[in-house]
């Protein structure tokens, strides 16, 4: 891989996001939209539940971790489709572009972009309700960490899906991360969840994050082998996802780029 290739592509959507309005709606409208919504309903719920001062804390500090989970998966799903929009597959793949180095490009793009809209959401959550996430301190780092990884495989996952049946099925690169969203347990103990999605749930790696950062805020301490469980979740669902990622890839390369819409 060529460095000067990544970053010129790096270079390039970032180029497309100052100059889009769909994209800084959903790195920055969105986000405010989603805290004022739900932290004005938490900020309801506080009002007959006085004793649980904390509820605006969880709700609001879901929001602000599941950005994490959205940003990386979003800048996979959608950064492809942009392409396949403009039917620009053929001019990228046909210069000398390697398909990692793309995949390594849009791993950056989701990064920079999630610490984008993270920091952004950071700033209005503690002018609207005061609420600082960092109260979890040290371990701040590795949710971010864990979170991201999921986008990451959730992305692949979903943009190998559009490789091979085209924009067609294109409505999974806004819808599919939703599908672990009540599994994840965001904004609720998984205690609440029925037993069966309880089980469904021990196979999320997202579920393992937020209820460790409840546990965090409600006992002070954090579950180690929660989050190495975690972590090895998200890394063999990584691992599938890139492999099913590149066998798509090499399928369409047999029919031909030009077919892929």
């Amino acid at each position: 891989m060529k460095i000067n290739r990544i970053y010129a592509m790096v270079l390039r959507y970032f180029y497309y996001f100052r100059h889009s309005l769909d994209r800084m709606s959903d790195a920055f409208y969105w986000p405010t939209v989603d805290l004022l919504l739900w932290g004005l309903t938490s900020a309801y719920f506080k009002q007959y539940t006085p004793l649980n001062s904390k509820v605006i804390l969880m709700i609001v500090s879901g929001i602000l971790l599941w950005i994490v989970v959205w940003r990386g998966q979003y800048e996979i799903t959608v950064n492809l489709l942009e392409e396949i929009w403009n039917r620009n597959l053929i001019n990228l793949f046909g210069s000398p572009l390697k398909f990692s180095e793309w995949i390594v490009t849009v791993l950056i793009v989701g990064i920079i972009k999630a610490f984008l809209s993270l920091g952004f959401a950071i700033i209005i959550a503690f002018l609207l309700y005061r609420v600082k996430i960092f109260y979890l301190g040290f371990y701040f780092l590795p949710f971010i960490f864990l979170l991201i990884i999921t986008g990451w495989w959730v992305g692949f996952l979903v943009a190998g899906v559009i490789l091979r049946f085209g924009t067609k099925v294109q409505t999974f690169a806004w819808t599919a991360i939703m599908i672990i969203a009540p599994f994840s347990a965001i904004y609720y103990p998984l205690s609440v969840l029925p037993p069966w999605a309880q089980k469904v749930a021990a196979f999320v790696p997202t579920s393992y994050v937020f209820e460790g950062a409840r546990k965090l805020l409600n006992q002070g301490k954090v579950d180690y082998l929660d989050l190495i469980f975690s972590f090895i979740l998200n890394i063999i669902y990584l691992l599938l996802a890139l492999v099913f990622l590149r066998q798509s890839y090499k399928k369409v390369l047999n029919k031909g780029l030009i077919k892929v819409f």
